[in-house]
């Protein structure tokens, strides 16, 4: 995830510095505190957050827990990272559907926030975790592309479509589909509103009326977290015109700085209930306040990552490479790419560095376009070979490496690469033959963290 990079990157810096401190007192937190403050100014967080944040922060630093602690430093980190929380949230706030079917969602925002892709992802999200029947309708009457663009976007996601047309009133298409929804016992209905290029008393009103005709139980704000310090105005003014429950926080994955997520919550009093974290209509996920915090001090993301893993990553197949490992059956070219597949289906490597303690530059890294291309290149070249060379590599000889180099438009050097790195996974592997499986992960045991904290050098969990 791109945005907090820069923030990450300055508040790792000047925490660093404190971390090893055997006594803290105004004089060696005043540096600290300066470049936390203006880390957060430079990711655009708005100015009264900034304050209130390094106040809270300070205050609770010169108090008793830190004095009366053994390592006042790590202490110092601790506070920052509950700071840092509180400020988004205390908790991931789930949507609240308990209620008579249809459970109504109003999504609300500016134009280009990302409110009709949101709508569908969110639709794609409620019926695949949550086992919803959902239906979405278009109330957007000034774009017909709109309209269209949510058909096809339902189409996709598996959603019903409700279909509305620009020579109705947004209102009446509202009430038409609440019906709908009552008849065809339809779960959630998710109702997209027009945008405005900028916020105007017309737009203000209508979706005012929309929203008592359709008297939602979740009415959502979405939002662009590219906007920066125009966020905290627009946030305002939709929090005065309307009673919002949450936040969809968009495009997360275009912005650095992640100010705007450190922001939203102080000014409207409402929880980020998700983020927006790319193009693709699974690119959807629960905000969770601590797991960001986490990830802003470069301490990784394991609970979201082990999620990912739970959801995207084909057991059969992990479960049959575990037994042929055991098994000392060797480890083939076919297994490598299914490995490359797996990954990819979890953000490729930036994906699982991101997430990762103390890894966060180096999901940075694994951004660079050779990283990402080496991968793509590996897999062509597996699937340039027939199902014989994959299985045993050895046959490979020199007008094989010709044919396959030419089919996957790589080099010579390329495939031997490919072919050396998969030797030394296979050795690797057949470490592991039989309890070596379990020795290795024994000896993982120790640097493991203990009940969910952190390995050394991190500091642990409240």
């Amino acid at each position: 995830m791109a945005m907090f990079e820069s923030l990450s990157d300055r508040l790792s810096l000047s925490l660093k510095k404190i971390s090893g401190k055997a006594s803290l007192s105004e004089n060696n937190i005043e540096e600290t505190l300066r470049e936390v403050r203006m880390a957060l100014l430079e990711a655009d967080a708005a100015l009264p957050v900034v304050k209130e944040f390094v106040e809270l922060v300070k205050e609770r630093a010169l108090g008793k827990e830190v004095a009366s602690s053994l390592n006042p430093g790590q202490q110092f980190l601790k506070i920052v990272q509950a700071e840092l929380e509180a400020v988004m949230g205390d908790k991931n706030e789930s949507l609240n559907l308990a209620q008579q079917p249809p459970a109504i969602i109003l999504m609300a925002g500016l134009q280009g926030a990302g409110k009709t892709t949101s709508a569908a992802k969110l639709s794609r999200y409620l019926s695949e975790r949550e086992k919803k029947k959902v239906m979405v309708v278009s109330a957007d009457v000034y774009r017909p592309a709109a309209i269209e663009q949510l058909k096809t976007l339902a189409d996709e996601v598996g959603a019903e479509f409700f279909p509305s047309d620009v020579s109705e009133k947004p209102v009446a298409i509202v009430k038409a589909a609440i019906a709908a929804a009552k008849t065809q016992f339809v779960d959630v209905l998710i109702i997209d509103t027009a945008g405005r290029l900028a916020i105007d008393a017309d737009m203000m009103a209508e979706i005012k009326d929309i929203h008592a005709a359709a008297n939602p139980v979740e009415t959502l704000f979405v939002i662009d977290a590219m906007i920066g310090q125009d966020a905290v105005n627009t946030a305002k003014a939709f929090n005065e015109a309307l009673p919002l429950t949450g936040v969809i926080l968009t495009k997360v994955d275009g912005d650095a700085r992640g100010g705007a997520a450190l922001s939203v919550r102080h000014i409207t009093g409402k929880p980020i209930k998700f983020l927006g974290v790319g193009e693709k209509i699974d690119a959807l996920e629960p905000f969770h306040p601590e797991r960001i915090a986490s990830r802003i001090l470069g301490m990784g993301d394991m609970l979201s990552l082990i999620e990912d893993v739970e959801r995207k990553v084909d057991k059969e197949k992990a479960e049959r490479l575990a037994k042929k490992v055991i098994k000392g059956k060797g480890f083939d070219l076919e297994d490598l790419r299914e490995q490359l597949q797996q990954m990819k289906s979890m953000g490729g490597m930036e994906g699982l560095m991101d997430k990762l303690p103390g890894m966060g530059n180096m999901g940075q890294m694994a951004q660079q376009p050779e990283v990402a291309n080496q991968f793509g290149r590996m897999e062509c070249i597996i699937d340039s070979m027939t199902s014989k060379e994959r299985a045993n590599p050895d046959i490979l000889n020199g007008s094989r490496k010709r044919r396959i180099t030419m089919g996957s438009g790589t080099s010579i050097q390329d495939l031997n690469r490919l072919l050396k790195q998969h030797k030394q996974m296979g050795k690797m592997m057949k470490k592991m033959k039989g309890k070596g499986m379990q020795n290795m992960m024994r000896g993982m045991g120790g640097m493991m963290p203990s009940r969910g904290g952190l390995p050394p050098g991190g500091f642990p969990r409240r």
